[in-house]
Parts: structure tokens; sequence; C-alpha cells
């Protein structure tokens, strides 16, 4: 096709203004908005890039090499580099954004993630939501349940979770949204689809000292020593992940919201979380094969540009799945502009403790993030190890 492109004559003056015919575009969702079996499809998609997923690992400081190095991946039978499962994840909750969230109050929570399969560069994701509950609370926000596919371009569902979002409402007077019924192929009994290789490959220099299967115990506790500032680079990574929420990047927005969220940009938890995984990961996680998933996942205080992040892991489970890889759980805490060593030293075991349900003022300020994740990690060669 080809379009003849000729001058353009200045038509503004010409064309009468009607204040009568101003639309004004919004996003997302009021609470009477959702209905319990909902489907809807989010749009755009997302196609990974080389350069994106580096940028991502390193900007979150991922140890692990797989993530990092190709001839590393290769020889656990991955093509290449995979992209992070935290990039994945990112991308996924933030494609859902513009019409499942973007009138969201909060983000409570994450439940029952599970990564089934690789994302390779040049793969194209796109994101689907069902709405599982929603829950009026009268006078107050309402709180919907949904849970959300990733689908690459053949259709495989690469990532599945359930998340809590706080709605307000509308306005007495509305009708309810209609219900629309797009495929949504959710797993009840997923399995992650990983390469298989011949023989556990070496690691050597590439994942340090960094601790395999056999060196992990229920109930060890992990200080990571090193914290990382949040500098003013949220905003455009923000968007970078294909999030639409202007809480995290509208200066006006945020200063005409009330209670703790009031202020400067809040920092978009999902971008949090990839922090304090990437400050865990050179010290539970550089011998990790896979991310096998999350949840009970919650937020407990806001991170804003100039906070500096800290993380604490803790050891919830060891399970061996073969003479090679065993399963590990963490209990994952992230702190704000406190040293982990000092937080543990001043709060101790109620660091642990569940924050969501806890009345605000009996939080702990300086928490800002708690979640449980699974990971598949290699055995090594110790005392401790089958091989």
């Amino acid at each position: 096709m080809r379009i003849p492109l000729r001058p353009m004559p200045e038509l503004a003056p010409s064309v009468a203004i009607d204040l009568d015919r101003v639309r004004r575009p919004t996003y997302g969702r009021s609470l009477e908005d959702f209905r319990s079996g909902q489907v809807f499809e989010h749009p755009r998609g997302f196609t990974f890039r080389a350069s994106d997923n580096r940028a991502f690992a390193t900007t979150f400081m991922q140890a692990n090499p797989i993530y990092l190095n190709s001839e590393y991946a290769r020889s656990y039978g991955f093509r290449d580099c995979p992209a992070s499962p935290q990039m994945v994840f990112n991308v996924v909750l933030s494609l859902g954004v513009e019409n499942d969230s973007e009138k969201a109050m909060a983000n409570l929570g994450y439940y029952q993630a599970q990564f089934l399969r690789p994302v390779y560069t040049g793969d194209t994701l796109r994101a689907v939501t069902e709405v599982i509950e929603r829950r009026d609370r009268g006078d107050k926000p309402g709180i919907v349940h949904v849970r959300t596919l990733g689908l690459n371009q053949i259709d495989e569902v690469v990532l599945q979770f359930e998340r809590k979002i706080m709605v307000q409402r509308r306005g007495p007077d509305t009708e309810e949204g209609s219900v629309s019924q797009p495929s949504f192929p959710w797993v009840d009994d997923p399995l992650a689809d990983l390469p298989l290789f011949e023989r556990l490959p070496e690691t050597g220099w590439q994942t340090g000292s960094s601790p395999c299967f056999e060196d992990f115990e229920v109930g060890q506790i992990f200080v990571h020593a090193n914290g990382r500032t949040v500098t003013d680079e949220h905003t455009p990574w923000t968007y970078r992940v294909a999030n639409t929420h202007p809480l995290h990047y509208d200066r006006l927005y945020s200063l005409a919201q009330e209670g703790p969220l009031s202020g400067e940009p809040v920092v978009y938890g999902g971008l949090v979380f990839a922090w304090l995984d990437g400050l865990a990961s050179r010290d539970v996680a550089a011998n990790a094969v896979w991310e096998l998933g999350f949840t009970e996942g919650y937020h407990t205080q806001p991170t804003f540009s100039g906070d500096t992040l800290t993380a604490i892991s803790r050891v919830l489970d060891c399970e061996p799945v073969s003479k090679d890889l065993g399963s590990v759980t963490f209990q994952l805490i992230g702190l704000k502009n406190l040293r982990s060593a000092e937080a543990l030293e001043r709060f101790g075991e109620a660091l642990f403790a569940k924050e969501n349900g806890k009345p605000r003022a009996d939080r702990i300020q300086e928490k800002v993030f708690e979640i449980e994740r699974k990971l598949l990690l290699r055995a090594g060669t110790g005392a401790g190890s089958e091989r």
C-alpha cells in the first residue's frame, strides 16, 4: 500500500471548539465491573528480546548463571539463556494491569504462582485473566480474587498465578459488567516442562561458593549482606515490563492518594520482589535449575525511590527430587532502610511472623515484603550428595 503525502494545512483555527463533546478515557475496572467466572484477554502482548532479558537479569542482580551465561544454560539443556522467572512474572502481571487492576487501590497478595516452561528470546507472551470471586465490603473497597495465565505464541502456558486486589466501587447506581468467555486453559495438575540433561554439568567457577541442595537444612537463616538502593530507575522499568498503573510513574496521581500510598510514586511491587530475589540469589540460588513457584506473597509497606532494600531467607523445607536435584522452599523477607543483620537482631522471631492480617499500626515498619518460594536446586558433590 502506498499513501500519497501532501502538505498539511493548518486546521485548528477553523474547527469549532465543542466542550460538550469531551471524552475522558479511563482504564481498569471498578468493583462493579468484576463478576465471578468472567474471563478477559489483556492487550498488546510482549516479545522477549535478548537485550531486555540481560538488562533485567543484571539490573535486578541475578547471580544464577543460567540467566547470564549461554554456555552454562546449554549445559543444562536450555537452548540458550532463558528469561529470568522474575522478568516473566513481572511482564505477565503487568500485561493484565490495563484492564483488570489499573483502578485498583492496592495489590494484596500473590498465590500459587507456578512456572511451567522457559521463555526464550523471540518468544511472545500474552495474558488472560479469570475472576474467581468478587467480595463486596459495604462502604469499604472490595476485594477481587483473580487468576492469570501467561501463554506463549503457540498457546502453551508458561506461568499461572492467583492474586487479590483491592478495588473501589464506582457508585451505588451502576450495572454489572457483562461476562465474556475467551479460552482460559488453566492447568489443574501442572508439570514443569524442563529440558533434559544427560548428566549433571560441572559448575566450577560459574556459581562460586553458592550452596547446592544437600547444603540446606530446615530452619537455616541466611542473612544477605548487601542492600540495593532504589532510584528513579524504577519509573522506566515499570513501563519497560508493560505495567500501566499511574501510581508508579504519575506524581500528580500518587499525591492525590490517601494513606501510606500518598506522596511520591510508589515503586511497583513486582520490581521490589525482583530486587529482593536478586539480593538473595548469590547466597541461595546460584545453583538453582528452575524457579518452581511461590505463594503467600504480600507487600506489607510501600517502597519509594531512595529506599534501600535488604533481604533475609529462611529454609522451610527440603525435598529430594532425583539423585541430581532437590527442591528447597524458602521464606523470603524484604526490608527497607535497615541492614538485614540489624533487623534480625532487633526483631528476632517476630521478623518471620506473617504481617498480612495485622493492624497496620502493629506491623514492622521496616518490613516491606514476605513470600514463600520453592527452588529446584542441583545436588553437589559434597558429603551430603548421593552422587
